[in-house]
């Protein structure tokens, strides 16, 4: 296991019907800008429970974060921040909104070069300060309710960007506020929690048993109950774990010490800016083609993803491998999920795109040892045709 700082503030707030408690989260005298993103915010009633929380402080409100945050529709947040001299942003919504209020928190403390917190990739953005911010989540998925990154889109492209200062103060984990989600919504979600822990966990191996086992069972958990709420919105219980497996997969606990690869989100993230496919989507599609092309390079750690999650005991490490990737691209299929690029209209001009634009990025030697490169994201995304 290698070295490793763990820190996490975040406090969650998990459970039905407790949105009421806000008021004690929030300093009373903040001036407090709710952002979001669609109407279904308002059309269900979670936006009026969020003010009726927020108790009698000064409220604004801004909507219209889209899926893939656009840093122009951001930067209009964030002069009606300045403007209003907001010092408390509180995010409702799924992921894209969260990543948003992220960027907001940074950008507002800025008065130039916002653009410049998007260029710094996995380091840390060399910030200061940020405004405090909250999350009322709606959308499980991406775990930005538990941690310091968020993704924004500048010039069609996807941008990363982390700091501690990103880490929300405090995050509301209610089911019953997602179950008015789409079920694609909720596939590409079960997805996105998926392949979060995989990337963490499909490497090599580190002798770190305790990030292995939470990881084990955040996906065990995953095939147990994301089909389950996938098809039946009336499972509370299976609901529960499967926003809870969305949290954990990536508030940081079972990626420390170990060797990670996010290569699967770095061809997915280009998939969704070059053709606008939602991004577990976009996941589902490139993990099992790029798990039978590095088999040789993550041979240990596929024979334990087989051994300990598939219960995968009969027949040769590599049949048991094979099995398990199979059974990985069936539990997406499960979810009504195609993983295939043809499907979405993507032919080899579309691969070459997305090869192309992905160089422009520097994004040429991927994986947990930098070994995968342009030349093998092609066979990727070609067997993945």
């Amino acid at each position: 296991m290698e070295n490793f700082d763990y820190y996490n503030p975040t406090k969650i707030v998990f459970g039905e019907n407790r949105l009421s408690e806000l008021n004690n989260l929030i300093p009373q005298q903040a001036k407090v800008l709710v952002l979001y993103g669609g109407g279904s915010v308002e059309k269900y009633g979670t936006l009026e429970k969020v003010l009726a929380g927020l108790g009698d402080r000064e409220v604004h409100t801004f909507a219209g974060i889209e899926p893939n945050p656009e840093f122009e529709t951001l930067m209009k947040a964030v002069a009606l921040v300045q403007e209003k001299e907001i010092d408390f942003l509180l995010a409702v919504g799924g992921g894209s909104v969260m990543d948003g209020t992220k960027f907001v928190a940074l950008a507002a403390k800025e008065h130039e070069n916002h653009q410049s917190i998007l260029f710094h990739g996995f380091e840390p953005v060399p910030s200061t300060t940020a405004i405090p911010l909250g999350c009322v989540a709606t959308l499980p998925a991406t775990g930005s309710e538990m941690n310091s990154f968020g993704v924004i889109t500048f010039n069609h492209q996807k941008f990363p960007f982390t700091t501690p200062l990103a880490f929300p103060q405090f995050s509301f984990l209610d089911p019953e506020l997602t179950l008015t989600l789409p079920k694609e919504q909720i596939a590409n979600g079960v997805a996105d929690a998926f392949i979060h822990v995989i990337e963490q966990y499909l490497t090599t191996p580190a002798n770190a048993r305790i990030q292995d086992r939470f990881a084990e069972g955040i996906l065990k958990t995953l095939i147990e109950v994301g089909p389950v709420t996938y098809k039946n919105n009336d499972d509370l219980n299976a609901r529960k774990n499967f926003i809870w497996s969305a949290t954990s997969a990536l508030n940081g606990y079972i990626g420390v010490g170990v060797p990670q690869d996010w290569s699967t989100h770095m061809i997915g993230h280009e998939l969704t800016a070059s053709f606008g496919i939602a991004h577990g989507r976009t996941l589902a599609i490139i993990l099992p083609s790029l798990l039978r092309e590095r088999t040789p390079q993550k041979k240990a750690k596929l024979l334990q993803f087989a051994e300990r999650v598939w219960d995968i005991s009969d027949g040769s490490d590599d049949e048991k491998i094979a099995s398990a990737i199979d059974k990985t691209e069936s539990f997406f299929n499960q979810l009504d999920i195609i993983t295939k690029l043809s499907h979405y209209g993507i032919d080899d001009g579309g691969i070459e795109n997305v090869v192309n634009n992905m160089e422009k990025m520097g994004l040429t030697h991927l994986s947990e040892s930098g070994d995968l490169t342009l030349d093998i994201v092609k066979k990727i995304l070609v067997a993945a045709k």
